[in-house]
């Protein structure tokens, strides 16, 4: 799977953590809006799709832009990452 990278998400409002595949050719935005359709289908719609949820790294606090393909950003196989529904 070169196309794509298995990172650990954290969703504090579930609180709950999530192994998944992101796609290294998509933007971030994109992704952002892909995990949160998926995060309201597995809790049946409880999950609400935030215009404006954030994506940051937990090891280094980096917020990622939401205009850059995932391949240009820091995000590779294992990275700890946390969705923030603002």
């Amino acid at each position: 799977m070169n196309n794509k990278v298995l990172v650990s998400l954290k969703v504090p409002e579930l609180d709950k953590s999530f192994d998944i595949f992101l796609p290294v050719n998509k933007k971030i935005g994109n992704i952002i809006v892909l995990i949160n359709k998926m995060l309201n289908d597995m809790t049946e719609g409880t999950y609400p799709i935030s215009k404006k949820s954030a994506l940051f790294n937990m090891d280094t606090e980096e917020l990622y832009k939401i205009d850059v393909l995932l391949i240009n950003t820091t995000i590779r196989n294992g990275s700890k990452l946390l969705l923030i529904a603002q």
